[in-house]
């Protein structure tokens, strides 16, 4: 079920970063939830020592444990950005 959980969320928090970054019209479902997930173990390493909480992968579904994982979706989302494009945005 935690799986499970960690798949719709990652999904929905990838989506979100997706809009915000404008990369939404390039991703399709399977790409948000892999930048969602792959977002949250980045903020694992990064955010989360930074602002305190613990990422969606750990099975902590709290505010903190949202934000902190979108927020490692949106570096990721601007690291690749950065590498395709030449800019963040």
């Amino acid at each position: 079920m935690t799986l499970l959980l960690i798949l719709i969320v990652g999904g929905v928090i990838g989506w979100l970063a997706s809009i915000l970054m404008r990369t939404d019209a390039q991703q399709g479902i399977f790409l948000n939830i892999v930048v969602g997930i792959v977002g949250a173990v980045i903020a694992g390493f990064i955010v989360t020592p930074l602002i305190g909480g613990a990422p969606i992968t750990s099975g902590s579904f709290d505010i903190m444990s949202l934000i902190a994982s979108f927020l490692g979706a949106v570096v990721l989302l601007a690291i690749v950005n950065l590498f395709r494009r030449g800019s963040v945005r």
